[in-house]
């Protein structure tokens, strides 16, 4: 048996393009491996508090020494991060917002990334603890912008992802959503080939 960690970053939840892509997604990947265990994380209906300057102390504080308020924001990071390591395969539901990635996602990332939790630094450069899992992330974008210097997003969230471990990742994308109706159903279209290709 295989888990599945599903991120929805949205911000209409489950209603949006990207999300109802990685639902698709997830219906297949189940009909062709039974007995996947399915985990949503939606960032819209229970967003991650953005990152400031008393929870990042509360990562850096030695464990003896946190105060109540600084268990409970490393416990909070803690099961995210579990959540994350249970995971075979990662889903991520990502729409293009003002030509970056929603901020509910970066909180999220933020909370994720804790330095000898995830990643650790070595004389060769930063390792990635979180390794041996895939990734899919479902980038639904009202105009056209991969492969473009627009499209700030493919190589941030690459980054992030190979950052803690996670170096197979797979970006399927449907765009010009915003053109034409014409342009959305050919773009929805050819994103569920790309499903059902995965998927399989």
């Amino acid at each position: 048996m295989s888990t599945l960690l599903k991120i929805n970053a949205s911000l209409f939840s489950n209603q949006g393009q990207s999300s109802q892509l990685a639902d698709r997604f997830v219906a297949a990947w189940q009909a062709h491996h039974a007995g996947t265990t399915v985990v949503t994380r939606d960032l819209a209906a229970e967003p991650v508090p953005h990152l400031d300057g008393a929870r990042f102390m509360s990562f850096l504080t030695k464990p003896e020494e946190r105060s109540a308020e600084q268990q409970a924001v490393v416990a909070y990071s803690d099961a995210l991060i579990a959540e994350l390591r249970e995971a075979d395969i990662v889903v991520i539901g990502l729409p293009m917002y003002n030509f970056g990635i929603p901020s509910t996602l970066k909180a999220y990332f933020d909370h994720v990334a804790r330095a000898g939790v995830t990643f650790r630094y070595t004389a060769d450069g930063p390792e990635g603890l979180l390794k041996g899992k895939k990734a899919v992330v479902f980038a639904t974008r009202g105009g056209r912008y991969a492969g473009t210097p627009l499209d700030t997003q493919t190589e941030f969230v690459r980054n992030f992802l190979g950052f803690v471990g996670i170096t197979d990742v797979e970006f399927v994308y449907a765009e010009g959503l915003a053109i034409s109706p014409d342009a959305k159903t050919a773009a929805l279209t050819q994103a569920q080939r790309t499903i059902e290709r995965l998927a399989a």
